[in-house]
């Protein structure tokens, strides 16, 4: 069967994505120094795949069915109870993909696969300590040789827009979606995190799991007689087997957890603000220095507005961390794969058992609101100023010496297990976080 070349796809890009993206014209921050994002050498995991598949180290195998999809799963360690299934036309091979053709997703803590039906390629994100999102392809009409390609223009025009806070990032949105896959932007979007009601997820997504009186807009096309706002959310609620709506016979997996979908749109949403904590810390420690080499200032002297753009981005990422403004569950949420299980059993646990890993889904997402992605290599390198200053209002919320009511979410019980979890589990944590004489002053 013929195949559009790679270079043909992203030709297709223009003429259908660039309304939805609302790009950044003219010259980009993150281009500069000190980010220089397309021409800095990414160290994320793809990124040393890649240097091991191009130096012929390693040979990744080729299957008819999924061509390099299962050996990139195997060797980045993402689990086939990840998928997500996703109909709406936006992403980049949407020629391919329909609610009869839907794309899967696969995840874990620092990558994401995408891969559809007859797709030329596998459209790989990894998320790189210093430059956040990194675009990759993987050319799937070469079943000689795997050729992983560096994305660093196309895939920038969805993914360094508005919907990123204009640097590169991740997307999940949620649209109103027609019988051929077609979003009806007319209608509206919604973007998908944290905070999100359940009642705007997951439009142009399949959704599997139970989720009681609660309803979303998955598994529901627009029939083109009603307004977008009279589907039927209904008859998309509380789907257990996607027999009746698709052949999931094509892919790795039958399913698109509900569950899965919910820590999608959560470690998003993530790792898009430690990736701009990131570059504006590093941005801010870069005009610091040209401002005190032009009024002759000490070279560690920090200004009010140094320490208040440090604080700002800290604050962000704490803000992230601790789940503010989530969405509140009002029924028990069940997925149908293993994914639960296999996401909570990957720990790292403190001496109780107890992780961050661990579900609610009763009332939130988690057990504890701290988001597992304070163990990533993302939020270990954030610069110094940046990742002190979130220690700093972690240790102010969890001992309760904050109690403003943007944090009240977090209980008293929450603070006390949270911070005993990050105590025994979390490497690195500030001094004060660890000695006794601080530890005897906590609440």
């Amino acid at each position: 069967m013929h195949r559009n070349s790679p270079r043909g796809l992203f030709a297709l890009i223009a003429t259908f994505v660039l309304p939805f993206c609302a790009p950044a014209f003219g010259q980009l921050e993150f281009e500069r120094e000190p980010i220089n994002y397309s021409t800095a050498s990414p160290q994320d995991r793809v990124a040393q795949l890649k240097q091991q598949v191009d130096a012929g180290e390693l040979t990744l195998n080729y299957d008819a069915d999924h061509g390099y999809l299962a050996a990139l799963m195997e060797y980045l360690q993402v689990p086939a109870s990840s998928q997500t299934l996703v109909f709406s036309k936006t992403s980049l091979q949407r020629h391919r993909i329909s609610p009869r053709t839907p794309r899967a997703l696969y995840f874990n803590d620092d990558i994401y696969l995408g891969w559809v039906q007859q797709g030329d390629v596998v459209e790989i994100s990894a998320v790189d300590p210093q430059l956040g999102a990194v675009f990759y392809t993987l050319d799937q009409n070469d079943k000689s040789r795997a050729v992983i390609t560096r994305q660093t223009d196309h895939c920038l025009l969805c993914h360094a827009s508005s919907h990123t806070q204009r640097i590169p990032g991740h997307i999940m949105r949620s649209v109103y979606t027609d019988a051929s896959g077609l979003p009806v932007f007319s209608s509206g979007t919604y973007r998908t995190d944290d905070s999100s009601p359940l009642s705007e997820r997951w439009g142009g997504w399949y959704v599997t799991g139970t989720h009681g009186r609660q309803r979303h807009m998955g598994n529901v096309i627009v029939d083109g007689k009603n307004g977008p706002e009279e589907i039927d959310v209904d008859s998309g609620a509380n789907v257990t087997d996607l027999k009746d709506l698709v052949s999931t016979s094509p892919y790795i997996s039958p399913d698109s957890d509900i569950v899965a979908l919910m820590v999608l749109g959560h470690q998003v949403a993530v790792h898009n603000q430690i990736a701009a904590a990131n570059f504006n810390g590093r941005t801010t420690q870069r005009d610091a220095v040209v401002m005190n080499q032009a009024l002759e200032r000490p070279q560690e002297f920090e200004s009010e507005s140094t320490q208040r753009r440090y604080a700002s981005a800290a604050e962000k990422v704490v803000e992230a961390l601790l789940m503010v403004d989530e969405h509140q569950l009002s029924e028990p949420i069940v997925g149908t794969t293993t994914f639960a299980d296999d996401f909570a059993t990957r720990g790292p646990f403190d001496s109780q058992g107890r992780s961050l890993r661990q579900f609610d889904l009763k009332r939130r997402l988690f057990r504890y609101p701290c988001s597992f992605l304070i163990y990533s290599e993302a939020f270990d390198g954030l610069p110094n100023r940046v990742r002190e200053g979130v220690y700093q209002r972690l240790w102010e919320i969890l001992t309760g010496q904050d109690q403003s009511e943007q944090f009240a979410h977090v209980t008293p019980a929450d603070r006390q297990a949270i911070l005993q979890i990050l105590r025994e589990t979390k490497k690195d944590l500030p001094e004060s976080w660890i000695s006794p004489a601080e530890a005897a002053t906590s609440p």
